[in-house]
């Protein structure tokens, strides 16, 4: 029960990647999959995804365990400028181990405070409420 009122640990070298990826040059599509580790208790990094579609994203999260998701979002704003917004997202599916999404929900704040990330968006359905371009699109409309 006390595990609930714990953050898991946010080590230096991962903000030092999560500010690395924010600042890349690249222009296109791009995501770090990160989880909690649960013999350390550290959040760490799971996958990196360069030049990715939406889709594919989505085929590299594990569906019965929450993932937090930071991706590098190429959107294309009405006047046709191109921006690469940083989304956070926090899966936590549906019938997952309550001890985990508790872990996980509890360390949310603090890890999107840590990086720096703004625009979030949570999920607990791939399928129904999954990583697409109008999920995206509706949210940075809510930014602009």
């Amino acid at each position: 029960m006390a595990a609930a009122a714990n953050f898991s640990a946010i080590p230096d070298g991962l903000k030092s990647q999560i500010k690395k990826f924010r600042f890349r040059k690249e222009k296109t599509i791009a995501a770090r999959i990160l989880k909690i580790n649960a013999e350390t208790d550290e959040v760490e990094m799971e996958t990196e995804l360069e030049d990715c579609s939406l889709e594919e994203i989505q085929e590299e999260i594990c569906e019965h365990q929450p993932r937090y998701i930071i991706i590098s979002y190429k959107y294309a704003h009405d006047d046709g400028r191109l921006s690469y917004p940083f989304f956070f997202v926090f899966y936590s599916p549906r019938g997952c181990n309550i001890e985990q999404r508790m872990r996980y929900a509890g360390t949310k704040g603090k890890l999107q405070e840590e990086l720096g990330v703004t625009k979030s968006l949570d999920i607990e359905d791939l399928e129904e409420d999954g990583l697409t371009t109008e999920v995206l699109d509706s949210k940075m409309k809510l930014f602009t």
